[in-house]
Protein backbone atom coordinates (compact mmCIF):
# COMPACT_ATOMS: atom_id res chain seq x y z
CA UNK A 1 0.00 0.00 0.00
CA UNK A 2 2.80 2.38 0.91
CA UNK A 3 4.68 1.60 -2.28
CA UNK A 4 1.56 2.26 -4.35
CA UNK A 5 1.03 5.61 -2.70
CA UNK A 6 4.70 6.49 -3.29
CA UNK A 7 4.58 5.69 -6.98
CA UNK A 8 1.38 7.66 -7.45
CA UNK A 9 2.61 10.76 -5.67
CA UNK A 10 3.85 13.48 -7.95
CA UNK A 11 7.53 14.14 -7.44
CA UNK A 12 7.87 11.56 -4.68
CA UNK A 13 11.36 10.40 -3.84
CA UNK A 14 11.50 6.79 -2.57
CA UNK A 15 14.82 7.45 -0.85
CA UNK A 16 13.39 10.45 0.97
CA UNK A 17 10.32 8.48 2.02
CA UNK A 18 12.48 5.70 3.46
CA UNK A 19 14.53 8.22 5.40
CA UNK A 20 11.44 9.95 6.78
CA UNK A 21 9.85 6.61 7.70
CA UNK A 22 12.98 5.52 9.52
CA UNK A 23 13.17 8.79 11.45
CA UNK A 24 9.48 8.67 12.41
CA UNK A 25 9.64 5.03 13.49
CA UNK A 26 12.64 5.80 15.65
CA UNK A 27 10.77 8.71 17.22
CA UNK A 28 7.61 6.71 17.85
CA UNK A 29 9.04 3.28 18.67
CA UNK A 30 12.68 3.74 19.64
CA UNK A 31 15.65 2.15 17.94
CA UNK A 32 15.02 -1.14 16.12
CA UNK A 33 16.23 -4.38 17.68
CA UNK A 34 18.17 -7.14 16.00
CA UNK A 35 16.56 -10.36 14.78
CA UNK A 36 18.56 -12.28 17.40
CA UNK A 37 17.26 -10.04 20.20
CA UNK A 38 13.69 -10.50 18.98
CA UNK A 39 14.14 -14.27 18.81
CA UNK A 40 15.36 -14.46 22.40
CA UNK A 41 12.52 -12.20 23.47
CA UNK A 42 10.26 -15.07 22.40
CA UNK A 43 12.41 -18.02 23.47
CA UNK A 44 13.49 -16.74 26.90
CA UNK A 45 9.98 -16.27 28.33
CA UNK A 46 8.83 -19.45 26.57
CA UNK A 47 11.48 -21.55 28.34
CA UNK A 48 10.55 -19.99 31.68
CA UNK A 49 6.87 -20.68 30.95
CA UNK A 50 7.63 -24.39 30.54
CA UNK A 51 9.25 -24.36 33.99
CA UNK A 52 6.30 -22.39 35.37
CA UNK A 53 3.88 -24.90 33.89
CA UNK A 54 5.69 -27.85 35.46
CA UNK A 55 5.63 -26.13 38.87
CA UNK A 56 1.95 -25.26 38.59
CA UNK A 57 0.71 -28.62 37.31
CA UNK A 58 2.89 -30.76 39.57
CA UNK A 59 0.61 -32.58 42.04
CA UNK A 60 -2.13 -30.05 41.21
CA UNK A 61 -4.82 -32.29 42.71
CA UNK A 62 -3.29 -32.00 46.18
CA UNK A 63 -5.22 -31.85 48.43
CA UNK A 64 -8.19 -33.79 47.12
CA UNK A 65 -10.75 -31.63 48.86
CA UNK A 66 -12.37 -28.26 48.34
CA UNK A 67 -10.24 -25.51 49.84
CA UNK A 68 -11.33 -22.00 50.75
CA UNK A 69 -13.66 -20.51 48.08
CA UNK A 70 -13.45 -23.61 45.89
CA UNK A 71 -16.57 -24.60 47.81
CA UNK A 72 -18.42 -22.07 45.65
CA UNK A 73 -16.72 -22.00 42.28
CA UNK A 74 -15.90 -25.66 41.74
CA UNK A 75 -19.44 -26.74 42.59
CA UNK A 76 -21.00 -23.88 40.63
CA UNK A 77 -18.80 -24.66 37.62
CA UNK A 78 -20.05 -28.24 37.54
CA UNK A 79 -23.64 -27.10 38.06
CA UNK A 80 -23.32 -24.81 35.04
CA UNK A 81 -22.03 -27.72 32.96
CA UNK A 82 -25.05 -29.81 34.01
CA UNK A 83 -27.84 -27.24 33.89
CA UNK A 84 -26.43 -24.05 32.36
CA UNK A 85 -26.76 -22.16 35.62
CA UNK A 86 -26.01 -22.57 39.32
CA UNK A 87 -28.13 -24.80 41.53
CA UNK A 88 -27.58 -25.44 45.21
CA UNK A 89 -27.91 -28.57 47.34
CA UNK A 90 -31.19 -29.02 49.24
CA UNK A 91 -31.21 -27.92 52.85
CA UNK A 92 -31.54 -31.55 53.87
CA UNK A 93 -28.08 -32.35 52.46
CA UNK A 94 -25.53 -32.08 55.25
CA UNK A 95 -21.91 -31.19 54.52
CA UNK A 96 -22.18 -31.14 50.69
CA UNK A 97 -18.43 -30.40 50.36
CA UNK A 98 -17.53 -33.76 51.91
CA UNK A 99 -20.05 -35.55 49.70
CA UNK A 100 -18.68 -33.79 46.64
CA UNK A 101 -15.10 -34.70 47.54
CA UNK A 102 -16.03 -38.33 48.23
CA UNK A 103 -17.56 -38.71 44.79
CA UNK A 104 -21.22 -37.86 45.27
CA UNK A 105 -21.53 -35.31 42.50
CA UNK A 106 -25.32 -35.38 42.29
CA UNK A 107 -25.84 -33.16 45.30
CA UNK A 108 -27.81 -30.49 43.51
CA UNK A 109 -31.48 -30.01 44.09
CA UNK A 110 -33.96 -28.14 41.91
CA UNK A 111 -33.54 -24.82 43.72
CA UNK A 112 -31.55 -22.17 41.88
CA UNK A 113 -28.54 -20.60 43.55
CA UNK A 114 -28.06 -16.84 43.73
CA UNK A 115 -24.40 -16.08 42.93
CA UNK A 116 -22.62 -12.75 43.20
CA UNK A 117 -20.11 -13.21 40.36
CA UNK A 118 -20.73 -13.57 36.61
CA UNK A 119 -20.52 -17.07 35.14
CA UNK A 120 -17.56 -16.60 32.74
CA UNK A 121 -14.78 -17.94 34.97
CA UNK A 122 -16.94 -20.79 36.23
CA UNK A 123 -17.50 -21.97 32.68
CA UNK A 124 -13.74 -22.43 32.37
CA UNK A 125 -13.55 -24.26 35.69
CA UNK A 126 -16.46 -26.45 34.59
CA UNK A 127 -14.68 -27.22 31.31
CA UNK A 128 -11.70 -28.59 33.23
CA UNK A 129 -14.06 -30.69 35.36
CA UNK A 130 -15.74 -32.03 32.23
CA UNK A 131 -12.39 -32.74 30.55
CA UNK A 132 -10.80 -34.73 33.38
CA UNK A 133 -13.85 -35.98 35.21
CA UNK A 134 -15.61 -34.47 38.14
CA UNK A 135 -13.89 -36.89 40.51
CA UNK A 136 -10.52 -35.35 39.61
CA UNK A 137 -9.32 -32.52 41.84
CA UNK A 138 -6.73 -31.96 39.11
CA UNK A 139 -9.66 -31.15 36.82
CA UNK A 140 -11.15 -28.74 39.35
CA UNK A 141 -8.02 -26.59 39.08
CA UNK A 142 -6.94 -27.30 35.52
CA UNK A 143 -8.36 -24.18 33.85
CA UNK A 144 -6.91 -21.87 36.48
CA UNK A 145 -3.49 -23.52 36.18
CA UNK A 146 -3.57 -23.03 32.41
CA UNK A 147 -4.31 -19.33 32.88
CA UNK A 148 -1.52 -19.01 35.44
CA UNK A 149 0.98 -20.74 33.18
CA UNK A 150 0.18 -18.64 30.10
CA UNK A 151 0.37 -15.50 32.26
CA UNK A 152 4.09 -16.23 32.83
CA UNK A 153 4.65 -15.95 29.09
CA UNK A 154 2.40 -12.94 28.70
CA UNK A 155 4.27 -10.88 31.29
CA UNK A 156 7.45 -11.62 29.36
CA UNK A 157 5.83 -10.27 26.19
CA UNK A 158 4.63 -7.22 28.08
CA UNK A 159 8.17 -6.59 29.30
CA UNK A 160 9.49 -6.88 25.75
CA UNK A 161 7.04 -4.29 24.46
CA UNK A 162 7.91 -2.00 27.35
CA UNK A 163 11.69 -2.36 27.58
CA UNK A 164 12.78 -3.89 24.24
CA UNK A 165 15.19 -6.17 26.11
CA UNK A 166 15.18 -9.95 25.82
CA UNK A 167 16.99 -10.16 29.15
CA UNK A 168 14.38 -8.07 30.98
CA UNK A 169 11.55 -9.94 29.23
CA UNK A 170 12.95 -13.25 30.46
CA UNK A 171 13.52 -11.81 33.92
CA UNK A 172 9.90 -10.61 34.10
CA UNK A 173 8.66 -14.10 33.18
CA UNK A 174 10.93 -15.64 35.82
CA UNK A 175 9.73 -13.30 38.56
CA UNK A 176 6.06 -14.02 37.88
CA UNK A 177 6.91 -17.73 37.70
CA UNK A 178 8.13 -17.63 41.33
CA UNK A 179 5.73 -14.97 42.67
CA UNK A 180 3.82 -16.53 45.54
CA UNK A 181 0.36 -15.02 45.07
CA UNK A 182 0.33 -15.89 41.37
CA UNK A 183 1.65 -19.37 42.10
CA UNK A 184 -0.85 -20.28 44.83
CA UNK A 185 -3.80 -18.77 43.00
CA UNK A 186 -2.90 -20.68 39.81
CA UNK A 187 -3.22 -23.93 41.82
CA UNK A 188 -6.59 -23.07 43.38
CA UNK A 189 -9.97 -23.40 41.65
CA UNK A 190 -11.19 -19.86 42.27
CA UNK A 191 -11.65 -16.85 40.00
CA UNK A 192 -8.96 -14.31 40.86
CA UNK A 193 -6.15 -15.83 38.78
CA UNK A 194 -8.46 -15.59 35.76
CA UNK A 195 -9.11 -11.92 36.52
CA UNK A 196 -5.35 -11.41 36.42
CA UNK A 197 -4.95 -13.47 33.24
CA UNK A 198 -7.58 -11.74 31.11
CA UNK A 199 -6.47 -8.26 32.17
CA UNK A 200 -2.84 -9.12 31.42
CA UNK A 201 -3.78 -10.55 28.03
CA UNK A 202 -5.62 -7.30 27.25
CA UNK A 203 -2.60 -5.28 28.42
CA UNK A 204 -0.26 -7.18 26.09
CA UNK A 205 -2.72 -6.81 23.20
CA UNK A 206 -2.89 -3.04 23.75
CA UNK A 207 0.91 -2.85 23.83
CA UNK A 208 0.98 -4.73 20.53
CA UNK A 209 -1.67 -2.33 19.18
CA UNK A 210 0.50 0.60 20.26
CA UNK A 211 3.46 -0.71 18.27
CA UNK A 212 1.38 -1.61 15.22
CA UNK A 213 -0.58 1.66 15.09
CA UNK A 214 2.61 3.71 15.45
CA UNK A 215 4.29 1.84 12.62
CA UNK A 216 1.26 2.49 10.43
CA UNK A 217 1.18 6.16 11.43
CA UNK A 218 4.89 6.57 10.67
CA UNK A 219 4.52 4.91 7.26
CA UNK A 220 1.48 6.96 6.23
CA UNK A 221 2.96 10.24 7.39
CA UNK A 222 6.21 9.38 5.57
CA UNK A 223 4.24 8.90 2.32
CA UNK A 224 2.46 12.24 2.77
CA UNK A 225 5.63 14.12 3.59
CA UNK A 226 7.68 12.67 0.75
CA UNK A 227 4.84 13.45 -1.66
CA UNK A 228 4.62 17.03 -0.40
CA UNK A 229 0.98 16.66 0.64
CA UNK A 230 1.49 16.59 4.41
CA UNK A 231 0.53 20.26 4.73
CA UNK A 232 -3.03 19.41 3.68
CA UNK A 233 -3.26 16.59 6.23
CA UNK A 234 -1.24 17.74 9.21
CA UNK A 235 -4.26 19.29 10.91
CA UNK A 236 -5.29 15.80 11.89
CA UNK A 237 -3.09 13.18 10.32
CA UNK A 238 -4.19 9.96 8.62
CA UNK A 239 -6.74 7.45 9.83
CA UNK A 240 -5.07 4.25 11.07
CA UNK A 241 -7.72 1.80 9.94
CA UNK A 242 -9.18 -1.16 11.81
CA UNK A 243 -7.03 -2.13 14.79
CA UNK A 244 -7.20 -5.90 15.33
CA UNK A 245 -5.09 -5.95 18.50
CA UNK A 246 -7.48 -3.50 20.10
CA UNK A 247 -10.33 -5.86 19.23
CA UNK A 248 -8.42 -8.70 20.91
CA UNK A 249 -7.96 -6.51 23.99
CA UNK A 250 -11.68 -5.72 24.08
CA UNK A 251 -12.58 -9.42 23.92
CA UNK A 252 -10.18 -10.16 26.77
CA UNK A 253 -11.53 -7.30 28.87
CA UNK A 254 -15.07 -8.57 28.30
CA UNK A 255 -13.99 -12.02 29.49
CA UNK A 256 -12.38 -10.33 32.50
CA UNK A 257 -15.62 -8.53 33.34
CA UNK A 258 -17.49 -11.80 32.82
CA UNK A 259 -15.26 -13.43 35.44
CA UNK A 260 -15.52 -10.78 38.14
CA UNK A 261 -16.84 -7.24 38.09
CA UNK A 262 -13.46 -5.99 39.31
CA UNK A 263 -12.35 -6.52 35.71
CA UNK A 264 -14.38 -3.41 34.88
CA UNK A 265 -11.70 -1.21 36.45
CA UNK A 266 -9.20 -2.50 33.91
CA UNK A 267 -11.62 -1.59 31.10
CA UNK A 268 -11.69 2.02 32.30
CA UNK A 269 -7.96 2.39 32.94
CA UNK A 270 -6.75 0.53 29.86
CA UNK A 271 -9.28 2.30 27.64
CA UNK A 272 -8.03 5.71 28.76
CA UNK A 273 -4.43 4.54 28.49
CA UNK A 274 -4.66 3.45 24.86
CA UNK A 275 -6.24 6.78 23.91
CA UNK A 276 -3.47 8.61 25.77
CA UNK A 277 -0.92 6.72 23.70
CA UNK A 278 -2.70 7.80 20.51
CA UNK A 279 -2.54 11.42 21.66
CA UNK A 280 1.20 11.14 22.12
CA UNK A 281 1.72 9.51 18.74
CA UNK A 282 -0.16 12.14 16.75
CA UNK A 283 1.59 14.90 18.63
CA UNK A 284 4.98 13.26 17.97
CA UNK A 285 4.48 13.21 14.18
CA UNK A 286 3.61 16.92 14.17
CA UNK A 287 -0.16 16.97 13.68
CA UNK A 288 -1.18 20.50 14.62
CA UNK A 289 -4.64 19.55 15.91
CA UNK A 290 -3.55 16.31 17.54
CA UNK A 291 -6.18 16.45 20.29
CA UNK A 292 -9.10 16.83 17.88
CA UNK A 293 -7.55 14.26 15.57
CA UNK A 294 -7.22 11.71 18.34
CA UNK A 295 -10.80 12.26 19.42
CA UNK A 296 -12.25 11.94 15.92
CA UNK A 297 -10.01 9.25 14.43
CA UNK A 298 -8.98 7.19 17.44
CA UNK A 299 -11.06 7.79 20.58
CA UNK A 300 -14.49 7.20 19.08
CA UNK A 301 -13.30 3.96 17.52
CA UNK A 302 -11.67 2.94 20.81
CA UNK A 303 -14.89 3.66 22.70
CA UNK A 304 -16.99 1.64 20.29
CA UNK A 305 -14.50 -1.22 20.20
CA UNK A 306 -13.60 -1.59 23.85
CA UNK A 307 -16.89 -0.69 25.53
CA UNK A 308 -19.28 -2.35 23.09
CA UNK A 309 -17.29 -5.54 22.59
CA UNK A 310 -16.56 -5.88 26.31
CA UNK A 311 -20.23 -5.58 27.18
CA UNK A 312 -21.10 -7.96 24.36
CA UNK A 313 -18.69 -10.62 25.63
CA UNK A 314 -19.98 -10.11 29.16
CA UNK A 315 -23.54 -10.82 28.02
CA UNK A 316 -22.38 -13.89 26.08
CA UNK A 317 -20.94 -15.38 29.29
CA UNK A 318 -24.56 -15.56 30.52
CA UNK A 319 -25.64 -17.75 27.61
CA UNK A 320 -26.52 -20.67 29.91
CA UNK A 321 -28.74 -18.38 31.95
CA UNK A 322 -30.48 -17.14 28.79
CA UNK A 323 -30.94 -20.68 27.48
CA UNK A 324 -32.63 -21.86 30.66
CA UNK A 325 -36.08 -21.20 32.02
CA UNK A 326 -35.42 -21.94 35.68
CA UNK A 327 -32.28 -19.92 36.45
CA UNK A 328 -32.33 -17.30 39.19
CA UNK A 329 -34.46 -14.26 38.18
CA UNK A 330 -34.76 -15.66 34.64
CA UNK A 331 -38.48 -14.87 34.43
CA UNK A 332 -38.49 -11.81 36.69
CA UNK A 333 -39.69 -9.50 33.90
CA UNK A 334 -42.86 -11.52 33.30
CA UNK A 335 -44.14 -10.66 36.75
CA UNK A 336 -42.73 -7.11 36.65
CA UNK A 337 -43.99 -5.44 33.47
CA UNK A 338 -42.61 -2.07 32.52
CA UNK A 339 -44.73 0.68 34.07
CA UNK A 340 -45.00 4.41 33.59
CA UNK A 341 -42.23 5.62 35.87
CA UNK A 342 -38.85 7.23 35.67
CA UNK A 343 -35.48 6.03 36.93
CA UNK A 344 -33.08 3.24 36.01
CA UNK A 345 -35.11 0.38 37.45
CA UNK A 346 -35.60 -2.43 34.90
CA UNK A 347 -39.38 -2.18 35.38
CA UNK A 348 -39.39 1.48 34.35
CA UNK A 349 -41.25 2.39 31.18
CA UNK A 350 -38.01 3.91 29.88
CA UNK A 351 -36.78 0.38 29.27
CA UNK A 352 -39.95 -1.29 28.14
CA UNK A 353 -38.44 -1.70 24.68
CA UNK A 354 -35.90 -4.19 26.02
CA UNK A 355 -36.67 -7.92 25.75
CA UNK A 356 -37.90 -9.48 28.98
CA UNK A 357 -34.73 -11.55 29.20
CA UNK A 358 -32.55 -8.41 29.24
CA UNK A 359 -34.73 -6.70 31.84
CA UNK A 360 -34.53 -9.82 33.99
CA UNK A 361 -30.75 -9.90 33.61
CA UNK A 362 -30.58 -6.24 34.57
CA UNK A 363 -32.52 -6.95 37.75
CA UNK A 364 -30.13 -9.78 38.52
CA UNK A 365 -27.17 -7.39 38.14
CA UNK A 366 -28.76 -4.97 40.60
CA UNK A 367 -29.17 -7.75 43.15
CA UNK A 368 -25.59 -8.88 42.59
CA UNK A 369 -24.31 -5.38 43.29
CA UNK A 370 -26.40 -4.97 46.42
CA UNK A 371 -25.33 -8.34 47.73
CA UNK A 372 -21.63 -7.70 47.08
CA UNK A 373 -21.81 -4.28 48.74
CA UNK A 374 -23.30 -5.84 51.86
CA UNK A 375 -20.56 -8.43 52.43
CA UNK A 376 -19.26 -6.87 55.64
CA UNK A 377 -19.09 -9.79 58.06
CA UNK A 378 -15.78 -10.22 59.83
CA UNK A 379 -13.33 -12.90 58.71
CA UNK A 380 -10.11 -13.97 60.42
CA UNK A 381 -8.10 -13.31 57.26
CA UNK A 382 -9.77 -10.15 56.00
CA UNK A 383 -7.30 -7.35 55.30
CA UNK A 384 -7.04 -3.67 54.48
CA UNK A 385 -5.70 -2.57 51.07
CA UNK A 386 -3.19 -0.28 52.80
CA UNK A 387 -1.16 -3.35 53.70
CA UNK A 388 -1.53 -5.27 50.45
CA UNK A 389 1.72 -4.18 48.82
CA UNK A 390 3.66 -5.41 51.85
CA UNK A 391 1.64 -8.65 52.05
CA UNK A 392 1.01 -8.06 55.74
CA UNK A 393 -2.06 -10.28 56.04
CA UNK A 394 -1.78 -13.43 53.90
CA UNK A 395 -4.80 -15.68 53.51
CA UNK A 396 -4.83 -19.24 54.80
CA UNK A 397 -6.59 -21.35 52.16
CA UNK A 398 -6.03 -24.68 53.85
CA UNK A 399 -4.52 -26.02 57.09
CA UNK A 400 -4.37 -29.41 58.76
CA UNK A 401 -2.27 -30.72 61.67
CA UNK A 402 -1.25 -34.32 61.05
CA UNK A 403 0.26 -36.11 64.02
CA UNK A 404 3.10 -38.59 64.16
CA UNK A 405 2.51 -41.61 61.97
CA UNK A 406 -0.07 -39.92 59.75
CA UNK A 407 0.56 -38.65 56.20
CA UNK A 408 4.32 -39.03 56.61
CA UNK A 409 4.61 -36.97 59.79
CA UNK A 410 7.67 -38.12 61.78
CA UNK A 411 7.40 -35.76 64.76
CA UNK A 412 4.75 -35.14 67.40
CA UNK A 413 2.92 -32.48 65.36
CA UNK A 414 3.14 -31.45 61.72
CA UNK A 415 1.56 -28.81 59.52
CA UNK A 416 0.00 -29.15 56.08
CA UNK A 417 -0.87 -25.72 54.72
CA UNK A 418 -1.68 -23.65 51.67
CA UNK A 419 -1.10 -19.98 52.40
CA UNK A 420 -1.64 -17.29 49.79
CA UNK A 421 1.46 -15.24 50.54
CA UNK A 422 3.29 -13.17 47.93
CA UNK A 423 7.05 -13.54 47.54
CA UNK A 424 8.30 -10.79 49.91
CA UNK A 425 11.29 -9.68 47.80
CA UNK A 426 9.03 -8.94 44.80
CA UNK A 427 6.35 -7.10 46.75
CA UNK A 428 8.78 -5.11 48.88
CA UNK A 429 10.84 -4.02 45.88
CA UNK A 430 7.58 -3.35 44.04
CA UNK A 431 6.53 -1.00 46.85
CA UNK A 432 9.80 0.93 46.56
CA UNK A 433 9.46 0.90 42.78
CA UNK A 434 6.23 2.93 42.99
CA UNK A 435 8.30 6.00 43.87
CA UNK A 436 10.60 5.48 40.89
CA UNK A 437 7.62 4.92 38.57
CA UNK A 438 5.91 8.13 39.70
CA UNK A 439 9.13 10.08 39.26
CA UNK A 440 9.79 8.76 35.75
CA UNK A 441 6.17 9.15 34.66
CA UNK A 442 5.49 12.63 36.01
CA UNK A 443 8.89 14.29 35.65
CA UNK A 444 10.51 12.35 32.81
CA UNK A 445 7.32 11.58 30.86
CA UNK A 446 8.22 7.90 30.56
CA UNK A 447 5.16 6.21 29.11
CA UNK A 448 6.36 2.80 30.35
CA UNK A 449 6.18 3.92 33.96
CA UNK A 450 2.67 5.26 33.36
CA UNK A 451 1.54 1.98 31.79
CA UNK A 452 2.79 -0.08 34.74
CA UNK A 453 1.23 2.32 37.23
CA UNK A 454 -2.04 2.05 35.31
CA UNK A 455 -2.13 -1.72 35.81
CA UNK A 456 -1.37 -1.41 39.51
CA UNK A 457 -3.95 1.36 39.95
CA UNK A 458 -6.71 -0.61 38.19
CA UNK A 459 -6.19 -3.64 40.40
CA UNK A 460 -5.46 -1.94 43.72
CA UNK A 461 -6.85 1.59 44.15
CA UNK A 462 -10.60 0.80 43.69
CA UNK A 463 -10.55 -1.37 46.81
CA UNK A 464 -9.84 1.65 49.00
CA UNK A 465 -13.48 2.63 48.42
CA UNK A 466 -14.64 -0.69 49.93
CA UNK A 467 -12.74 -0.81 53.19
CA UNK A 468 -15.90 -1.75 55.07
CA UNK A 469 -16.28 -4.84 52.90
CA UNK A 470 -14.80 -8.25 53.67
CA UNK A 471 -11.79 -8.24 51.36
CA UNK A 472 -8.56 -10.23 51.26
CA UNK A 473 -4.91 -9.79 50.36
CA UNK A 474 -5.08 -12.45 47.64
CA UNK A 475 -7.00 -9.93 45.52
CA UNK A 476 -3.53 -8.52 44.81
CA UNK A 477 -2.99 -11.33 42.29
CA UNK A 478 -4.99 -9.20 39.82
CA UNK A 479 -2.16 -6.67 39.67
CA UNK A 480 0.78 -8.94 40.54
CA UNK A 481 2.09 -8.86 36.92
CA UNK A 482 2.40 -5.08 37.06
CA UNK A 483 4.22 -5.27 40.40
CA UNK A 484 6.63 -7.66 38.65
CA UNK A 485 7.01 -5.17 35.80
CA UNK A 486 7.62 -2.42 38.35
CA UNK A 487 10.45 -4.52 39.79
CA UNK A 488 11.85 -5.09 36.30
CA UNK A 489 11.70 -1.35 35.64
CA UNK A 490 13.90 -0.71 38.70
CA UNK A 491 16.16 -3.66 37.93
CA UNK A 492 16.62 -2.29 34.41
CA UNK A 493 17.71 1.04 35.88
CA UNK A 494 20.04 -0.85 38.19
CA UNK A 495 21.55 -2.78 35.30
CA UNK A 496 22.24 0.48 33.49
CA UNK A 497 21.97 1.46 29.81
CA UNK A 498 23.82 -0.39 27.08
CA UNK A 499 26.29 2.49 26.65
CA UNK A 500 27.27 2.53 30.35
CA UNK A 501 30.83 1.69 31.34
CA UNK A 502 31.72 -2.00 31.80
CA UNK A 503 32.28 -1.40 35.52
CA UNK A 504 28.83 0.15 35.84
CA UNK A 505 27.24 -2.77 34.01
CA UNK A 506 29.10 -5.33 36.12
CA UNK A 507 27.89 -3.80 39.37
CA UNK A 508 24.35 -3.55 38.02
CA UNK A 509 24.41 -7.16 36.81
CA UNK A 510 25.66 -8.33 40.20
CA UNK A 511 22.82 -6.54 42.01
CA UNK A 512 20.19 -7.85 39.59
CA UNK A 513 21.63 -11.35 39.87
CA UNK A 514 21.61 -11.18 43.67
CA UNK A 515 17.96 -10.10 43.71
CA UNK A 516 16.99 -12.89 41.31
CA UNK A 517 18.80 -15.54 43.35
CA UNK A 518 17.18 -14.25 46.56
CA UNK A 519 13.73 -14.39 44.97
CA UNK A 520 14.18 -17.94 43.68
CA UNK A 521 15.53 -18.97 47.10
CA UNK A 522 12.43 -17.52 48.78
CA UNK A 523 10.25 -19.47 46.36
CA UNK A 524 11.98 -22.68 47.44
CA UNK A 525 11.71 -21.62 51.09
CA UNK A 526 7.95 -21.04 50.94
CA UNK A 527 7.22 -23.98 48.65
CA UNK A 528 6.00 -26.31 51.46
CA UNK A 529 3.38 -23.83 52.73
CA UNK A 530 2.22 -23.08 49.18
CA UNK A 531 1.70 -26.72 48.15
CA UNK A 532 0.34 -28.47 51.27
CA UNK A 533 3.52 -30.40 52.05
CA UNK A 534 3.61 -32.15 55.41
CA UNK A 535 6.36 -30.54 57.47
CA UNK A 536 7.12 -30.33 61.21
CA UNK A 537 5.13 -27.66 62.97
CA UNK A 538 8.34 -25.84 63.94
CA UNK A 539 9.29 -25.53 60.26
CA UNK A 540 5.86 -24.14 59.45
CA UNK A 541 6.31 -21.53 62.20
CA UNK A 542 9.72 -20.68 60.80
CA UNK A 543 8.28 -20.03 57.36
CA UNK A 544 5.49 -17.95 58.81
CA UNK A 545 7.86 -15.59 60.61
CA UNK A 546 7.03 -12.65 58.36
CA UNK A 547 3.22 -12.72 58.67
CA UNK A 548 3.54 -13.39 62.41
CA UNK A 549 5.98 -10.52 62.87
CA UNK A 550 3.89 -7.89 61.08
Amino acid sequence: MTATLTRSASGAQPGAETSIRSELRHRLLGRPRSAQEKLWAWLGPALVTVIGGVLRFWDLGRPHQLIFDETYYVKQGWSQMLYGYARKPPNAVENPDSLFTMGNFHIYGSQTDFVVHPPGGKWLIGFGEHLFGINSSFGWRFAVAVCGTIAVYLVGRAAWHLFRSALLATLAALLLCVEGEAFVMSRTGILDEMVMFWALAAFVALLADRDRSRRILADKVAVLRSAGTWARHDLAGPWLGIRPWRIVAALCLGADLGTKWSGGYFIVVFGLMTVWWDLGARRAVGARHWIAATFLKDSLQALATIVCLSIGVYIVTWWGWFASSGAYDRTWAKSHPAVLSSGLSPDSSWFGWLPDSMRSLWEYQIQMYQSAANITSTHPYMSNPWGWMLQTRPTSFFYESPTKGHEGCTVAQCSKAITSLGTPSIWWLGTIALVFLLFHWVLRRDWRAGAILGGIAAGWLPWFAYQERTIFTFYTVAFAPYVVLACVFVLGLTLGPAHATPRRRQIGAALVGAFTILTVALFVFFWPIWTAQVIPYSQWQWRMWFPSWV
